[in-house]
Protein backbone atom coordinates (compact mmCIF):
# COMPACT_ATOMS: atom_id res chain seq x y z
CA UNK A 1 0.00 0.00 0.00
CA UNK A 2 1.00 3.41 -0.98
CA UNK A 3 0.56 7.01 -1.37
CA UNK A 4 1.32 9.89 -3.18
CA UNK A 5 2.12 12.92 -2.01
CA UNK A 6 1.17 15.65 -4.68
CA UNK A 7 2.87 18.49 -5.45
CA UNK A 8 3.87 20.79 -8.10
CA UNK A 9 7.83 20.89 -9.02
CA UNK A 10 8.06 24.79 -8.67
CA UNK A 11 6.65 24.24 -4.78
CA UNK A 12 8.44 21.37 -3.76
CA UNK A 13 11.82 23.50 -2.46
CA UNK A 14 8.91 26.02 -0.99
CA UNK A 15 6.89 24.03 0.99
CA UNK A 16 7.69 23.94 4.48
CA UNK A 17 4.94 21.49 5.72
CA UNK A 18 6.15 18.76 3.29
CA UNK A 19 9.58 17.65 5.00
CA UNK A 20 7.75 17.37 8.35
CA UNK A 21 4.76 15.23 7.22
CA UNK A 22 7.59 13.18 5.30
CA UNK A 23 9.31 12.50 8.34
CA UNK A 24 6.07 11.77 10.08
CA UNK A 25 5.32 9.09 7.51
CA UNK A 26 8.23 7.61 7.51
CA UNK A 27 8.24 7.16 10.90
CA UNK A 28 4.58 5.50 10.64
CA UNK A 29 6.26 3.10 8.58
CA UNK A 30 3.68 4.55 5.83
CA UNK A 31 4.87 3.94 2.09
CA UNK A 32 4.62 7.30 0.05
CA UNK A 33 6.33 9.18 -3.22
CA UNK A 34 6.37 12.83 -3.76
CA UNK A 35 5.30 13.14 -7.27
CA UNK A 36 3.91 16.36 -9.25
CA UNK A 37 0.18 16.35 -10.40
CA UNK A 38 0.85 17.45 -14.02
CA UNK A 39 4.03 14.67 -14.48
CA UNK A 40 2.66 12.48 -17.71
CA UNK A 41 4.77 9.81 -16.26
CA UNK A 42 2.97 8.81 -13.26
CA UNK A 43 0.68 5.77 -13.21
CA UNK A 44 -1.79 7.04 -10.32
CA UNK A 45 -3.54 3.67 -10.50
CA UNK A 46 -0.43 1.86 -9.02
CA UNK A 47 -1.29 4.12 -5.54
CA UNK A 48 -3.38 3.39 -3.10
CA UNK A 49 -4.10 6.51 -1.95
CA UNK A 50 -3.69 10.28 -3.21
CA UNK A 51 -3.18 13.03 -1.18
CA UNK A 52 -3.31 16.94 -2.48
CA UNK A 53 -0.70 19.37 -1.04
CA UNK A 54 1.22 22.08 -2.85
CA UNK A 55 -0.15 21.81 -6.74
CA UNK A 56 0.59 25.71 -6.21
CA UNK A 57 0.91 26.58 -9.62
CA UNK A 58 -2.64 24.99 -10.95
CA UNK A 59 -3.72 29.05 -10.51
CA UNK A 60 -2.42 29.43 -14.29
CA UNK A 61 -3.95 26.09 -15.54
CA UNK A 62 -7.42 25.22 -13.52
CA UNK A 63 -9.58 23.52 -16.30
CA UNK A 64 -6.52 21.25 -16.56
CA UNK A 65 -6.06 20.56 -12.65
CA UNK A 66 -10.15 19.90 -12.52
CA UNK A 67 -9.87 17.63 -15.26
CA UNK A 68 -6.71 15.98 -13.41
CA UNK A 69 -8.53 15.97 -10.42
CA UNK A 70 -11.52 13.42 -12.17
CA UNK A 71 -8.75 11.73 -13.50
CA UNK A 72 -6.83 10.72 -10.43
CA UNK A 73 -10.08 9.85 -8.28
CA UNK A 74 -11.14 7.37 -10.86
CA UNK A 75 -7.24 5.92 -10.19
CA UNK A 76 -7.71 5.87 -6.37
CA UNK A 77 -9.17 7.54 -3.72
CA UNK A 78 -8.04 11.39 -3.95
CA UNK A 79 -8.09 13.87 -0.67
CA UNK A 80 -9.18 16.23 -0.67
CA UNK A 81 -12.18 14.94 -2.86
CA UNK A 82 -12.53 15.69 -6.45
CA UNK A 83 -15.50 18.00 -6.28
CA UNK A 84 -13.94 19.37 -3.07
CA UNK A 85 -11.37 20.44 -4.96
CA UNK A 86 -12.88 22.09 -7.72
CA UNK A 87 -15.10 24.36 -5.43
CA UNK A 88 -12.53 25.19 -3.52
CA UNK A 89 -10.17 26.08 -6.40
CA UNK A 90 -12.57 28.96 -7.42
CA UNK A 91 -13.09 31.79 -4.83
CA UNK A 92 -16.64 32.15 -6.42
CA UNK A 93 -17.01 29.76 -3.42
CA UNK A 94 -17.64 32.48 -0.87
CA UNK A 95 -21.05 33.52 -2.38
CA UNK A 96 -22.04 29.98 -1.94
CA UNK A 97 -21.41 29.94 1.81
CA UNK A 98 -22.87 33.67 2.38
CA UNK A 99 -26.11 31.71 0.79
CA UNK A 100 -25.69 28.87 3.51
CA UNK A 101 -25.41 31.40 5.67
CA UNK A 102 -22.02 31.58 6.78
CA UNK A 103 -20.83 35.01 7.57
CA UNK A 104 -18.33 35.57 4.73
CA UNK A 105 -16.49 38.62 3.39
CA UNK A 106 -19.08 40.24 1.02
CA UNK A 107 -18.21 39.47 -2.62
CA UNK A 108 -19.27 40.20 -6.08
CA UNK A 109 -18.66 38.64 -9.26
CA UNK A 110 -17.74 39.28 -12.47
CA UNK A 111 -16.73 36.83 -15.41
CA UNK A 112 -15.51 38.37 -18.93
CA UNK A 113 -18.01 40.25 -20.43
CA UNK A 114 -20.15 41.13 -17.24
CA UNK A 115 -20.27 44.65 -15.61
CA UNK A 116 -19.11 44.67 -12.11
CA UNK A 117 -22.28 45.31 -9.37
CA UNK A 118 -19.12 47.20 -6.64
CA UNK A 119 -19.88 46.74 -3.26
CA UNK A 120 -20.75 49.85 -1.43
CA UNK A 121 -17.22 50.83 0.38
CA UNK A 122 -15.55 53.65 0.48
CA UNK A 123 -12.34 51.01 -0.34
CA UNK A 124 -12.23 47.85 -2.57
CA UNK A 125 -10.63 44.84 -3.21
CA UNK A 126 -10.03 43.59 -6.69
CA UNK A 127 -8.91 40.09 -6.98
CA UNK A 128 -9.09 37.34 -9.70
CA UNK A 129 -11.48 34.67 -8.69
CA UNK A 130 -9.05 31.97 -9.34
CA UNK A 131 -5.90 32.46 -7.43
CA UNK A 132 -3.62 32.32 -4.49
CA UNK A 133 -0.89 33.67 -2.49
CA UNK A 134 -2.39 37.44 -2.57
CA UNK A 135 -1.03 37.48 -6.71
CA UNK A 136 -3.04 40.07 -8.90
CA UNK A 137 -4.49 42.01 -5.60
CA UNK A 138 -5.14 45.44 -5.24
CA UNK A 139 -7.00 47.26 -3.46
CA UNK A 140 -8.48 50.54 -5.08
CA UNK A 141 -10.34 53.79 -3.13
CA UNK A 142 -14.25 54.08 -4.00
CA UNK A 143 -13.06 57.74 -5.42
CA UNK A 144 -10.89 56.36 -7.71
CA UNK A 145 -12.92 53.91 -9.64
CA UNK A 146 -11.36 54.46 -12.67
CA UNK A 147 -8.97 52.49 -11.81
CA UNK A 148 -10.58 49.32 -10.24
CA UNK A 149 -12.16 48.96 -13.37
CA UNK A 150 -9.00 48.93 -15.36
CA UNK A 151 -8.28 46.06 -13.23
CA UNK A 152 -10.86 44.49 -13.52
CA UNK A 153 -10.70 44.90 -17.71
CA UNK A 154 -7.06 43.53 -17.46
CA UNK A 155 -7.98 40.86 -16.05
CA UNK A 156 -11.02 39.96 -18.38
CA UNK A 157 -8.78 40.71 -20.98
CA UNK A 158 -7.17 37.43 -19.59
CA UNK A 159 -10.06 35.45 -19.49
CA UNK A 160 -10.33 35.64 -15.92
CA UNK A 161 -13.19 35.98 -13.23
CA UNK A 162 -13.26 38.68 -10.92
CA UNK A 163 -14.00 39.18 -7.64
CA UNK A 164 -14.93 41.99 -5.44
CA UNK A 165 -15.00 42.77 -1.74
CA UNK A 166 -15.11 45.69 0.51
CA UNK A 167 -11.83 46.39 1.93
CA UNK A 168 -12.26 46.13 6.01
CA UNK A 169 -10.02 48.03 7.89
CA UNK A 170 -9.16 45.71 10.45
CA UNK A 171 -7.31 43.96 8.49
CA UNK A 172 -4.39 46.46 8.65
CA UNK A 173 -3.77 44.96 12.39
CA UNK A 174 -0.87 42.33 12.75
CA UNK A 175 -3.27 40.26 14.68
CA UNK A 176 -6.54 40.54 12.56
CA UNK A 177 -6.58 37.60 10.33
CA UNK A 178 -6.65 34.67 12.37
CA UNK A 179 -5.95 30.96 10.18
CA UNK A 180 -7.68 27.84 11.69
CA UNK A 181 -6.21 24.50 10.69
CA UNK A 182 -8.55 21.41 10.98
CA UNK A 183 -7.43 17.58 10.27
CA UNK A 184 -10.33 15.22 9.46
CA UNK A 185 -12.79 18.13 10.49
CA UNK A 186 -11.04 17.98 14.25
CA UNK A 187 -9.53 21.93 15.16
CA UNK A 188 -5.12 21.25 15.47
CA UNK A 189 -4.28 24.56 15.74
CA UNK A 190 -4.47 28.57 14.81
CA UNK A 191 -1.87 31.20 13.12
CA UNK A 192 -2.33 34.76 12.37
CA UNK A 193 -1.45 36.50 9.70
CA UNK A 194 0.23 39.48 9.24
CA UNK A 195 -1.57 42.15 6.53
CA UNK A 196 -0.42 41.53 2.99
CA UNK A 197 -1.35 44.64 0.95
CA UNK A 198 0.74 46.99 3.22
CA UNK A 199 4.49 47.43 2.91
CA UNK A 200 6.73 46.05 0.37
CA UNK A 201 6.76 42.22 -0.05
CA UNK A 202 8.88 39.97 -1.91
CA UNK A 203 7.39 37.72 -4.42
CA UNK A 204 8.43 33.81 -3.68
CA UNK A 205 8.73 31.40 -6.99
CA UNK A 206 6.05 33.68 -8.76
CA UNK A 207 3.33 31.85 -6.39
CA UNK A 208 2.48 33.78 -3.73
CA UNK A 209 3.62 36.98 -1.39
CA UNK A 210 6.25 36.61 1.43
CA UNK A 211 3.77 35.87 4.56
CA UNK A 212 4.33 36.86 8.05
CA UNK A 213 3.07 33.63 10.31
CA UNK A 214 2.57 33.73 14.02
CA UNK A 215 1.10 30.58 16.15
CA UNK A 216 -2.12 31.96 17.94
CA UNK A 217 -5.19 31.08 20.03
CA UNK A 218 -8.27 31.01 18.02
CA UNK A 219 -11.82 32.62 19.86
CA UNK A 220 -14.98 30.89 20.57
CA UNK A 221 -16.63 32.93 17.99
CA UNK A 222 -14.21 32.11 15.58
CA UNK A 223 -14.36 28.05 16.34
CA UNK A 224 -18.30 28.85 16.01
CA UNK A 225 -18.00 30.44 11.64
CA UNK A 226 -15.08 27.84 11.02
CA UNK A 227 -17.36 25.05 12.04
CA UNK A 228 -20.30 26.79 9.81
CA UNK A 229 -18.24 26.82 7.15
CA UNK A 230 -16.34 23.46 6.92
CA UNK A 231 -20.45 22.47 7.26
CA UNK A 232 -21.15 23.81 4.32
CA UNK A 233 -18.50 22.38 1.96
CA UNK A 234 -20.30 20.08 -1.05
CA UNK A 235 -20.20 16.44 -0.83
CA UNK A 236 -20.08 14.42 2.43
CA UNK A 237 -18.10 16.52 5.31
CA UNK A 238 -16.54 13.03 6.48
CA UNK A 239 -14.28 12.99 3.19
CA UNK A 240 -12.29 15.87 4.52
CA UNK A 241 -8.90 15.25 5.24
CA UNK A 242 -7.48 18.84 5.76
CA UNK A 243 -9.01 22.37 5.70
CA UNK A 244 -8.28 25.87 6.72
CA UNK A 245 -10.58 28.66 7.63
CA UNK A 246 -9.04 32.19 7.13
CA UNK A 247 -10.88 34.58 9.18
CA UNK A 248 -11.03 38.53 9.77
CA UNK A 249 -13.04 40.66 11.76
CA UNK A 250 -16.13 42.17 10.37
CA UNK A 251 -18.73 44.40 11.91
CA UNK A 252 -20.26 42.07 13.84
CA UNK A 253 -17.36 39.51 14.34
CA UNK A 254 -15.61 37.21 12.36
CA UNK A 255 -15.85 37.07 8.71
CA UNK A 256 -14.59 33.62 6.40
CA UNK A 257 -12.09 35.61 3.93
CA UNK A 258 -10.94 32.39 2.60
CA UNK A 259 -11.76 28.41 3.10
CA UNK A 260 -8.92 26.48 1.83
CA UNK A 261 -9.45 22.78 1.05
CA UNK A 262 -7.22 22.11 -1.78
CA UNK A 263 -3.60 23.51 -1.47
CA UNK A 264 -3.33 25.38 1.81
CA UNK A 265 -0.02 25.73 3.91
CA UNK A 266 -1.18 23.88 6.89
CA UNK A 267 1.63 25.66 9.21
CA UNK A 268 3.30 22.67 10.63
CA UNK A 269 6.35 25.02 11.96
CA UNK A 270 3.97 26.80 14.31
CA UNK A 271 2.57 23.76 15.43
CA UNK A 272 4.79 20.98 16.47
CA UNK A 273 3.63 17.69 16.19
CA UNK A 274 0.39 19.02 14.17
CA UNK A 275 1.99 17.08 11.28
CA UNK A 276 1.51 14.10 13.44
CA UNK A 277 -2.00 14.43 13.79
CA UNK A 278 -1.96 14.37 9.70
CA UNK A 279 0.27 11.50 9.47
CA UNK A 280 -2.28 9.52 11.32
CA UNK A 281 -5.06 10.41 9.45
CA UNK A 282 -3.12 9.66 6.37
CA UNK A 283 -2.14 5.90 7.77
CA UNK A 284 -5.92 5.27 8.79
CA UNK A 285 -7.22 6.29 5.03
CA UNK A 286 -4.34 3.97 3.73
CA UNK A 287 -5.66 1.29 6.04
CA UNK A 288 -9.27 2.25 4.96
CA UNK A 289 -8.20 1.80 1.57
CA UNK A 290 -6.47 -1.19 1.49
CA UNK A 291 -9.92 -2.68 3.24
CA UNK A 292 -11.55 -1.36 0.72
CA UNK A 293 -9.90 -3.07 -1.95
CA UNK A 294 -10.16 -6.63 -0.65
Amino acid sequence: MSVALVTAAVARELDWDLPPLVDALTARGVPHTLVDWHDPDVAWETFDLIVVRSVWDYTRRRDEFVAWCARAESAAPLLNPAEVLAWSSDKRYLVDLAEAGVPTVPTAVAAPGEAMAWPDAADLIVKPSVSAGSLDVARHTRDDLAAAQAHVARLHAQGRTVIAQPYLASIEDPRAETELIFVERRFTHAVRKGPMLSGDRAEVGGLYLEEDITPAEATEAEHRVAAAALAAVPGRPEDLLYARVDLVPGDDGPVVLELELLEPSLHFPQSPHAEDVLAEAIADRLSRAASGRT
